[in-house]
Formats: structure tokens, C-alpha cells, sequence
């Protein structure tokens, strides 16, 4: 039976009363307000780059590294390896039962005589741990019982190029990503309006030059490479807007301009036009984000006398350490602070001296200021070379004017919080500080270590390029759990 006109209306006008009106477009505001929030939810994700590994491998103990890197050799006989035995033995020869055939460096290899040459600087122990420490780290000093010194790396490569790019990206041969890469690719970033790896360069520093495939992705998709921040009007290069471009018109550009790329990525399925997209994206908030992250006018007096007088001057190792707390605290995954000039073949006394004078407080100052904010439990810093330093002099022995050559076979680093034990020393060499004979660690080993700091297994974090499945540490490294607290 069919209704009536009447019956008909007056359902009509239930179904649109008033209340019944304010119900439905309440729920249909909300409906759009809640799909905004996925929305922006998903662009913020996407913009995070929230890393390939959904969850970590194991309980991570550190969230971000500052990884400070003496480009050029630190000589551990000089700073936290104490080998009173080669003052006693002070220029005589250097056993062939210590040396053991080992390769020299082509600068050293044809010398008729290896002299032993002791430290010109006193050593003292310090602290609770009563670690060995030379005297032209004093500040180094103060904060032992924070560190963890491994007396006993070592690697294959005997010169600057291979060793570096060995201990950046776990081969001598370049091509390959980096840590920072690495981690980027695994881990992703924390802040989606700076990187999650940043590079930062001691300024007007000589040595050994470094080149950008030590920050690079190598085989990894591009946008895991580092950011280099310089200590300049623009601290990255093309950041800014060119003149006569505002925000507006560039913000404009920039969603037409994504229109065009999604439709050729629609047509060709090139996942490097989705990194294209992302970077375009990352460039425009950074132009917020960089100035103030990199504005250290605002750090409290005593904060900056901390780091001494050199963090007033731009681009110098005090500055790019307070630069790098500020950047962690900002959820910067990854900060890598190289500074050059350790390559110490001649005039050891006073070039050593030098580098010590322009790292050790800024160096130490990083870890207390960390300390102090509560960061450096889950904050790891790393300080070393990419080989160490002979106990013979290179060239002629002259007092305590002499230099010291390339030895891959034994140095020293340290580490300090995200997990890693504090007070503790790692590894022991031979009195004359040429062999190690407890507790080697290998630079696949310092690699596979860090990333277990991050709670990443290192044998699981691989990527397949050519056919192979590749890792940092290659095809071997092991965990050095007596660094784990």
C-alpha cells in the first residue's frame, strides 16, 4: 500500500528536522576534520622519512650520534696510549721482533734506520678509572670517568684515502654509503623540518683533503646523503630564495612543480623522482628551521665560555661542537664534525700540540654540556682518527723534533654515553706500543658496535644493489660488548 501524501511529508521532515540537520553535518564536519588530521599525519610520516626498519632490531641505547672525526691520524703515544718504554729506549733501533716484517708507507720504508722516539709530553692518570691521559689534553682529562677509551683499533689501510673511506663506509674503495647513510636509510629522521644527517668542517683547517663521497649515499637512494652546514651567510648553499621571490610564490612553485613530477612519476615509476619531491619539500621548511637551529647568539654566556674563546669565531671546531648539541637536541640523527691537520710527519711536538689546543675543550666541553641536559645517556660521541701514528720517527731523529708515520697496526679512540660503558679502558698493546696483544677491534668491529648502540643488528641492515646484498660492515664485524653498559 503506498503512503499518502501526508505521511510522506511529515517523513521528510523528521528525517530533516533541525536537530536531525545539526547531527548529520556534525558528523560530516567531523568526518573531513578527522580525514585532515590522516592527512597531515601521513605528509608528516612521509616527510619524516621514518626509515626502512619499522621497529629497531634490539633495544636501541642511543637515539643519535655526533661523530667526531681527527682526519688525518691522531698519534696515540701522544694523547691516551702511555709507553714509558720508548722514552727508556729513545732513539735506538726498532726491534725486528717487534716489527715482524710488517709493511711500511712508502715514506718511511726506505729509511736505513727506524728510531724509536718517545712522547715529549708528560702523562698522568686521572680520575676514578685512573686512566692514562697526556698532558696536552687536560679538559679530555677532567671527563674520563665518562669515557671509554679502546686503545686497540686497527685496520688494513696504511694511507689517508683508503683508511678514511674504510671507516666511513666500511670499504677502501669508494662508492659505498656511509654511516650516516646508513642510519639515515635504517632509522630515518626524527625532525621533519631539518636532515637526519648533517655534516659539519672545521674551516680554514689544511691537511688531508676530504671529499663529499664521504658523506654520500653511494648506492643508497639520494636523499640519505649528508647535509653539509657551512659556517657562512648561508650555512647550505641554495637555501634561500633568490631575489624577488617571496615565500608565498615560492611555496606556489613548488606544489605546481610536484604536480609535474608525480605525473612523470606515473609514467616512468622512477623512485628517484619521489627523493626529488621530498628534498623540494625538505628545502622549503629548512629555510625556517637552518637559521635558527644555526643561530648561536641565543646560547646563555656560560654556555659558550664552556667551549672556550673558539666558539665565537664561525666554522671552527668549538663552534660546529656547540652547532652539533644544538642539532642532536633538534633530533638530528647523525652529526659528523670532521677536523683536519693531524698528519703530524714532522714537527710532532708543536703540530700536535696545536690540533690539541684547538679540540680538547671544545671536545670535552660537548660531552658535559650533553651531560648536563640530560642528552648524553642516549647521545653517543665518538672521537678518533683513521689510523694511528709509528713509535719510530720518520725521517731523522733530532731530540724532540721528529714526526711520526702512518700505523694501521694498533690506535686509540674514544666514546662516551648512549650506552657505552663510562670509566673503562678497551684493549692493551705492547710496550712498545706497535702490536696490540689484547682485545683488538677491528674497524668493522667500531662499525658493527655503533649501529648495536642504535639497537640495529649489523647483519641485518642490508641493501641489494648489483645482484648483492650489502652492509656497512661487509662480510665480518663483531659486537665489542665489554663497551656496552
Amino acid at each position: 500500500m503506498n503512503a499518502t501524501p501526508n505521511a510522506d511529508s511529515a517523513a521528510v521532515a523528521q528525517r530533516w528536522s533541525r536537530r536531525a540537520l545539526l547531527n548529520r553535518a556534525g558528523l560530516g564536519f567531523g568526518g573531513l576534520a578527522l580525514a585532515d588530521l590522516f592527512a597531515r599525519d601521513a605528509a608528516a610520516n612521509d616527510a619524516r622519512d621514518l626509515g626502512v626498519l619499522a621497529a629497531t632490531h634490539l633495544p636501541a641505547k642511543a637515539k643519535r650520534v655526533i661523530y667526531l672525526f681527527m682526519s688525518g691520524g691522531p698519534s696515540q703515544m701522544d694523547t691516551f696510549d702511555y709507553k714509558p718504554l720508548l722514552n727508556e729506549k729513545h732513539g735506538e733501533q726498532l726491534p725486528d721482533s717487534v716489527r715482524q716484517g710488517q709493511r711500511l708507507t712508502g715514506m718511511s720504508g726506505n729509511q736505513t734506520s727506524l728510531p724509536l722516539a718517545g712522547s715529549p709530553f708528560p702523562f698522568s692518570r686521572h680520575g676514578q678509572s685512573g686512566a692514562w691521559v697526556s698532558d696536552i689534553l687536560p679538559h679530555t682529562a677532567k671527563i674520563v670517568d665518562d669515557l671509554c677509551i679502546v686503545r686497540s683499533l686497527h685496520t688494513e689501510a696504511i694511507n689517508h684515502d683508503p683508511a678514511i673511506t674504510f671507516f666511513q663506509t666500511g670499504s677502501q674503495v669508494s662508492g659505498r654509503p656511509c654511516i650516516g647513510s646508513w642510519l639515515d636509510y635504517g632509522l630515518g629522521a626524527e625532525n621533519q623540518n631539518l636532515p637526519g644527517f648533517v655534516v659539519l668542517i672545521t674551516k680554514n683547517k689544511g691537511g688531508q683533503p676530504l671529499y663529499a663521497r664521504l658523506w654520500g649515499s653511494g648506492f643508497l637512494p639520494s636523499r640519505h646523503q649528508g647535509v653539509q652546514f657551512r659556517a657562512d651567510k648561508d650555512a647550505v648553499l641554495y637555501l634561500g630564495n633568490p631575489g624577488g621571490v617571496d615565500p608565498d610564490g615560492r611555496r606556489l612553485m613548488l606544489d605546481r612543480l610536484r604536480e609535474l613530477h608525480q605525473l612523470e612519476r606515473a609514467r616512468t615509476g622512477d623512485a628517484e623522482i619521489d627523493t626529488r619531491i621530498a628534498q623540494y619539500e625538505m628545502a622549503f621548511r629548512m629555510q625556517a628551521s637552518v637559521p635558527e637551529a644555526t643561530d648561536l647568539s641565543s646560547e646563555p654566556a656560560h654556555v659558550r665560555a664552556l667551549y672556550g674563546p673558539d666558539v665565537e669565531k664561525p666554522g671552527s671546531f668549538a663552534y660546529n661542537c656547540l652547532l652539533a648539541r644544538r642539532l642532536a637536541e633538534r633530533g638530528v640523527k647523525f652529526v659528523q664534525l670532521y677536523h683536519q691537520g693531524w698528519d703530524q710527519h714532522g714537527g710532532l711536538k708543536g703540530g700536535i700540540s696545536r690540533q690539541c689546543q684547538e679540540t680538547d675543550q671544545p671536545a670535552a666541553a660537548l660531552v658535559r654540556d650533553l651531560k648536563q641536559r640530560g642528552l648524553l645517556e642516549d647521545t653517543l660521541v665518538v672521537w678518533g682518527g683513521e689510523f694511528g701514528r709509528t713509535n719510530y720517527s720518520q725521517g731523522k731523529l733530532s731530540g724532540d723534533n721528529f714526526g711520526r708515520d702512518h700505523h694501521p697496526r694498533c690506535f686509540s679512540m674514544w666514546f662516551a654515553g648512549g650506552g657505552v660503558k663510562p670509566g673503562v679502558t678497551i684493549g692493551e698493546t705492547d710496550e712498545y706500543g706497535y702490536n696490540i696483544v689484547r682485545d683488538p677491534v677491528h674497524v668493522h668491529d667500531f662499525q658493527a658496535t655503533l649501529m648495536r648502540l642504535l639497537g640495529i643488528d649489523h647483519e641485518r641492515l642490508t641493501f641489494k644493489f648489483q645482484g648483492r646484498r650489502y652492509r656497512l660492515t661487509d662480510i665480518h664485524g663483531e659486537v665489542v660488548e665489554g663497551m656496552l653498559a
